[in-house]
C-alpha cells in the first residue's frame, strides 16, 4: 500500500486518552466516577500557554480531525484540509486541541465503555450527557492541560453550540468564539428528525435494550435508516440534483429520460434499488452502522434537543450573551436547511443587543449543511483570515 502524502499535513499523528479521576456532575442530576477524554493534539504550545485553540466535533465527530494515524493511513482527519501549517486553522502559529466528547465511541468514556461500578459494558446506563456537560468536562481538559485561556473555541453544527456554551458559561476562559452552521437552539422539525432516527433504533430487534453488545449483535437497520435520514437533511437539494438528479424534469418511464439517476439501465418496476441515490444512502448507512455505536447516536442527538443556553436567563438568548467576553465569529451556508442562514442571524441579532463584538459570513454554497466541513474557498479564507488577526493580538497582549 502506498504511504500518504503529508505534504501541508500535521503529519502522523497519536491519539491520547487522558483520564479524570474527579467526579462529574451531569446536568440530569447523576454523577460519573471518573472518566477519559480521547485528545489529539497538533502545532507547538507557545510559552505563555496563550495560542491553543480548541476544536469541538459535531454529532458523529470524533478526536481525530486532522493528519493520519499510519503512513499507510488513506483517510485524513475529518478537518484536514482546514487544520494544519498554512492552513485556516494554522499549526505554526497555533496549539490545537481535538477531542472526542464524553459519550462518544472513539476512545471517551461513553456506552461503549466499562462501567467500573458494574465491570459490565455501560450500554444504556451510561447517563444522558448535555453539552453544558461536555463544557464542564472540556474546562477540566484545560486544566490539565495547562490552559488558562483559548485563543479560539471553534466549532460548526454541535460543535457550534458548544461554542456558544463555553462563552455564556465560561467567559473569561476563551479569547474568540468561532461559531459556524448552528443554532441558539434547535428547531421543532430537528427535533422531529431526532426522534425519527431515534425510534428507527430503539425498535430494531437487535437493540435488545441497549444491550446489544452482550448480545454480540447491534441494530443495524435501524443506524441505518437513521443515518440515511440525517444524510438527506445535510444535503441540500441541489447538492442532491447535482449528485443524482433527472436529466429532464418532465418525468416517465423511457430510462432515456431517467439520465444518470439510475443505478442500472432498466427500471426493475419493484421494490429494489433502482436509482444511484437509493444506492448512495444505502452506502452511507451501511457505513455508518459498522462504525458507530447506537447508544452514543441516542446520546448525542438528546444532546442536540436539550441545547438551550437561555433557560437559565428567563429564556432570553441575548441575556445569556451579556455574561460573555469574547469576539465571535458566526458563519452559515446558504442552502444549508438543517441550520439555516437565519438561526445565525438570530445569535447575531442576540449578540448585537447584548453589545458583543461579532462578525458576520453568510456563504453561498450548494452543498447543504455539510458545507461547514468541506473546502470552500470562501469560507476557508474568511476562516484563515480571521485566526491570523487572532494570532496578532496575542503577539500584541504579549509586548
Amino acid at each position: 500500500m502506498p504511504e500518504v502524502p503529508l505534504k501541508d499535513s500535521v503529519g502522523i499523528v497519536s491519539p491520547r486518552r487522558v483520564h479524570f479521576g474527579e467526579d462529574l456532575a451531569l446536568r440530569s442530576g447523576k454523577t460519573l466516577s471518573g472518566f477519559d477524554l480521547m485528545i489529539e493534539t497538533y502545532g507547538k504550545l507557545n510559552e505563555d500557554k496563550s495560542n491553543a485553540i480548541l476544536v469541538c466535533h459535531a454529532l458523529s465527530g470524533d478526536h481525530h480531525a486532522a493528519g493520519f494515524h499510519s503512513k499507510n493511513d488513506t483517510k485524513p482527519g475529518w478537518w484536514d484540509h482546514c487544520i494544519g501549517p498554512g492552513k485556516a486553522i494554522d499549526t505554526n502559529l497555533f496549539f490545537v486541541v481535538a477531542l472526542n466528547n464524553l459519550g462518544g465511541c472513539a476512545g471517551s468514556s461513553g456506552p461503549t465503555s466499562l462501567n467500573p461500578e458494574t465491570g459490565r459494558i455501560y450500554g444504556p446506563d451510561f447517563p444522558v450527557v448535555t453539552v453544558r456537560d461536555w463544557v464542564k468536562s472540556q474546562v477540566m481538559l484545560s486544566d490539565y492541560l495547562g490552559i488558562k485561556q483559548w485563543a479560539a473555541v471553534v466549532g460548526g453544527s454541535l460543535g457550534g453550540m458548544q461554542v456558544l456554551r463555553w462563552a455564556v458559561s465560561y467567559p473569561d476562559r476563551l479569547r474568540h468564539a468561532i461559531c459556524i452552521a448552528a443554532a441558539p437552539k434547535l428547531s421543532a422539525q430537528n427535533i422531529a428528525f431526532n426522534e425519527v432516527a431515534r425510534h428507527s433504533i430503539i425498535n430494531d430487534p437487535n437493540f435488545h435494550d441497549g444491550r446489544y453488545l452482550e448480545a454480540n449483535t447491534y441494530p443495524k437497520l435501524g443506524l441505518m435508516l437513521a443515518r440515511m435520514i440525517g444524510h438527506i437533511t445535510y444535503l441540500s437539494d441541489s447538492a442532491m440534483r447535482e449528485k443524482f438528479g433527472r436529466a429532464d424534469s418532465n418525468f416517465n418511464t423511457s430510462s432515456t429520460n431517467f439520465g444518470r439517476d439510475l443505478r442500472s439501465g432498466n427500471l426493475s418496476f419493484g421494490f429494489n434499488v433502482d436509482f444511484q441515490v437509493e444506492s448512495y444512502l444505502h452506502y452511507q448507512g451501511e457505513r455508518f452502522s459498522e462504525n458507530f455505536d447506537a447508544n452514543t447516536y441516542l446520546l448525542m442527538t438528546k444532546a442536540l434537543d436539550y441545547f438551550d443556553p437561555s433557560v437559565d436567563f428567563d429564556g432570553g438568548f441575548s441575556e445569556a450573551l451579556q455574561h460573555s467576553n469574547c469576539k465571535f465569529l458566526i458563519i452559515s451556508f446558504s442552502t444549508d436547511w438543517r441550520f439555516p442562514p437565519e438561526r445565525s442571524r438570530e445569535i447575531v441579532n442576540d449578540l448585537l443587543k447584548a453589545g458583543k463584538e461579532v462578525s458576520y459570513l453568510e456563504i453561498e454554497a450548494d452543498q447543504g449543511h455539510d458545507a461547514f466541513l468541506l473546502p470552500i474557498p470562501r469560507y476557508i479564507n474568511a476562516l484563515r483570515a480571521y485566526l491570523r488577526q487572532a494570532h496578532t493580538e496575542i503577539i500584541e497582549s504579549a509586548t
